[in-house]
This record gives C-alpha cells, structure tokens and sequence, in this order.
C-alpha cells in the first residue's frame, strides 16, 4: 500500500509542471483580462511585476507548487479571495453530488447487470442492455436536458437547476449516474457470465447448493471485483467535477468553479481547481488498485 501511493508522488509532479506550463503558455494576458479597460503599457508591466507574473517561468512554478504544500494557491484575481478557500467552499456541493450520483449507478447497474447475466438472450436482458447502452451513449448533457424538459417544465416534480437541497441533488445525480450505471450494467454483466461457466461453480453445484447459494456465496464474490474497480475510479472521477453537469444544473462546485476561472482567465483560480481535481483522480486510482489487490489476494504490487 505504501509503495503504490508513493508512486503518486511522481505522477502528481509531472501532472502539476504539465498543468502549470500549460495555463501560463496559453495566449492572453490575464492582467490585461482582468482590467478590462484600455490601460497604458507601462501600467500592464507595472502590475505583472507587482504580482509576480513577469518572473521566469520556473521561477514561478516553484513559488506556486510551494504554495500548493501548504495548501495556498494564491489569491483569485477576479474575487479577490484565497483560492484554497473557494475550493473548501465548493468541494462539499461536489462531494455531494458525486455520492448521489455514485449511489445512483451502483443501485441500478449491479442489479440490472446481474438479472441480465442470469437471464441472458432474454427479453430482461435485451432491456437492460438497451438502457444501458442508452446511458454509455448519449451526451450527459443531452441527458440533464431531456431530464429538464421531462421532469421539471412538463411534469413539474423537481426544480430546473440550483442547489439548495435534497430535492435539487435528485436530477443532476440521475442525469450523471446513468451513463456511469450503464458501464457498471454491461461490466458485471459480462463478468459474472465468465465467472459462471468456471469449474469451481460446476463443483459447487455438485455439491448440491442451491443456485441462489452458489452466486451469492460463489459467483457474485469474484464476479463483482473488476466492477468495485470501476467504482472507485469512477467515484474519482466525479469528484473531479462534474463539469458538464454542474454547468447544466447551476450547481456550485469544483467544475463550475473551473469554467468561471476559464471564462474570466483567473489563473491562480484555474491552477488551483485544476490540481486539486488532478489530486483527487489520482488518489482514486491509487484506491482503486488497493482495494483490487485487497480483495484479490493474487494480486500484490512489488512481488
């Protein structure tokens, strides 16, 4: 466990020198952006050397990632506020809508995966895999719209968009869960259809077991390993922030955050989401391989 979330360590660095090279090559002057007006040259230079901004490129680099090890990125050019405070702020609201769309997904793509195995070449399983092609398919914006129109303008039974509760978080989950719950439907699906032609089910059934005693107890337990993978690094990648539903539903989080910053060309704001969520996903992975090779005691990393 030590060894793989030490190996992290490299791949942070290397993604925060791609991430940082990257926001500061892009053409366009942030000062320039920022005041908007037609201001005088020398004013422009005399504000990029107060801010920093007209030091080498490596120079600032190391006073930014500096900055990230104690958790400061710096101060937002257009709010005017710390940056790790405005992620502190909009973290829970995408916490909350990544659980709930995790939720989602795992609800409906287990069973729907599983009855699909069980029953395959059937009218179920054709249903199934129909819904869940649909979700791997369509854009989750094209979803979150249809959702929109359907639930909120025609039949009126949740709000168009906004976060200010329970009662908003319904749609938006729904709207990111399926396309996740329809590679977790077609994953199990597939997985639990190769785990029940192994010797070791022929034996249990041998045994006289029952066959719901021998998925339960048998099939299920190796059938569903690959897909607990898939979870966490799915669960990872919503944390990340879901950009486009965010956008769609007006909720305030880390992906909104980062279209704002990119609108409105706040670099220490974008340098600041974009890490954090960099951060996120590749803990999620790095959780994703230890949790694999928990429950799978073959797999051990350094042997």
């Amino acid at each position: 466990m030590a060894k793989r979330l030490l190996a992290t360590v490299p791949v942070l660095i290397g993604v925060s020198i791609l991430i940082f090279v990257m926001l500061n090559i892009i053409p366009g002057d942030p000062v320039t952006v920022m005041m908007k007006e037609r201001i005088s040259p020398d004013v422009v230079e005399k504000v990029k050397a107060q801010m920093g901004l007209d030091d080498p490129l490596i120079v600032r680099y190391f006073r930014f990632i500096g900055g990230a090890l104690r958790g400061d990125f710096g101060l937002s050019y257009k709010l005017n506020r710390p940056v790790s405070q405005l992620i502190i702020q909009a973290f829970p609201n995408t916490l909350a809508l990544a659980l709930a769309a995790a939720l989602v997904s795992w609800l409906i793509g287990i069973p729907a995966g599983v009855l699909s195995a069980l029953k395959p070449n059937t009218i179920v399983d054709r249903v199934f895999m129909g819904f869940s092609v649909a979700g791997i398919s369509m854009p989750i914006f094209w979803s979150a719209l249809l959702m929109q129109y359907l639930f909120a303008l025609k039949l009126g039974w949740l709000p168009v968009s906004g976060f200010y509760g329970a009662k908003y978080l319904l749609m938006p989950a729904l709207a990111l869960g399926w396309s996740a719950a329809g590679i977790i439907a077609r994953l199990s699906r597939s997985s639990l259809l190769d785990v029940m032609q192994k010797d070791y089910i022929r034996t249990a059934r041998a045994k006289g077991l029952s066959e719901v005693q021998v998925i339960i107890c048998h099939a299920l337990k190796n059938a569903l390993l690959p897909v607990v993978t898939v979870m966490a690094i799915q669960v990872a990648s919503f944390l990340s922030g879901a950009v486009i539903t965010e956008s769609v539903f007006g909720i305030p989080g880390l992906g909104r955050l980062a279209i704002d910053a990119i609108r409105t060309r706040d670099m220490p704001l974008l340098e600041g989401s974009v890490l954090f969520a960099t951060f996120l996903v590749v803990m999620g992975n790095a959780v994703a391989d230890i949790l694999y090779s928990t429950l799978d005691p073959r797999i051990r990393y350094g042997r």
